[in-house]
């Protein structure tokens, strides 16, 4: 089982940028599909980006049409850990924040995803 440990996220005024990230242990996660979701209460997990591992050290990423442009995911040199790079954030991108990691496709929806972290609020208000 891989363990999840998030970071960064707080508040920030829109247009402003906020660094995520996200440290696996317990098992190595460089095979690993991770990703980022994002939910507020009362609604369902939504999809960010991922970042799929392609075999041998190839990473891809994808992301959410509502993040694309604004949003890198970039993944360590190890592949156990993840990073979201927020830009140009707006009050919509506000949320929890969850870093996920699993083996099933397709990584688009939660249940691909049997590692979950914490979570960490992300707050975009003037």
């Amino acid at each position: 089982q891989v363990q999840l440990v998030e970071s960064g996220g707080g508040f920030v005024l829109p247009g402003g940028s906020l660094r995520l990230s996200c440290a696996a242990s317990g098992r190595t996660a460089s095979t690993y599909a991770m990703a980022w979701f994002r939910q507020l209460p009362g609604k369902e997990r939504e999809f960010v980006a991922a970042n799929t591992w392609g075999g041998r050290k190839t990473y891809y990423e994808y992301y959410a049409d509502a993040v694309k442009g604004r949003f890198t995911v970039s993944r360590a040199n190890d592949g156990n850990a993840i990073d979201l790079q927020m830009y140009r954030l707006k009050p919509e991108d506000t949320a929890i924040y969850y870093c996920a990691a699993g083996l099933k496709r397709p990584f688009e929806i939660p249940q691909s995803y049997n590692s979950w972290g914490q979570g960490t609020q992300v707050t975009v208000s003037s």
